[in-house]
């Protein structure tokens, strides 16, 4: 898979628009671009890379349209990876940590960020 297919075209309209339905007809018929975590450990699989605040076990998922939204946020890490996401596969990630995620943020470096909760997202998924 290129570069260029690590994209969600519908995702990317839905946030430029601001419009929080679109967003979730795209999630749930398209796909997603989700940070993956790198790691030394060729045993681990592939997993989720997600963000907190220092002194918390709160954690934030950072969702984006397309794997260049998400070079935009790291623009110095030399080990980005990402995966795409299907709704099954976000909904499945949502329900087994919902009890750690505080907030998800949907192209967090711009120009078109939009947020949601964890729990709204999921019903959305449903």
């Amino acid at each position: 898979m290129t570069k260029n297919e690590y994209r969600s075209p519908q995702l990317e309209d839905a946030l430029a628009a601001q419009d929080v339905a679109a967003v979730a007809f795209a999630l749930r018929h398209d796909v997603v671009v989700v940070p993956k975590l790198v790691s030394d450990d060729p045993t681990q699989g592939d997993q989720v890379r997600v963000f907190g605040r220092e002194n918390t076990d709160q954690r934030i998922l950072l969702l984006f349209s397309s794997a260049d939204a998400y070079a935009a946020m790291v623009p110095d890490d030399p080990r980005r990876e990402v995966m795409l996401y299907e709704a099954s596969s976000l909904r499945t990630f949502l329900e087994v940590h919902l009890d750690v995620l505080e907030q998800v943020f949907f192209d967090i470096a711009g120009p078109h960020t939009m947020a949601a909760a964890p729990e709204d997202l999921l019903k959305a998924l449903r």
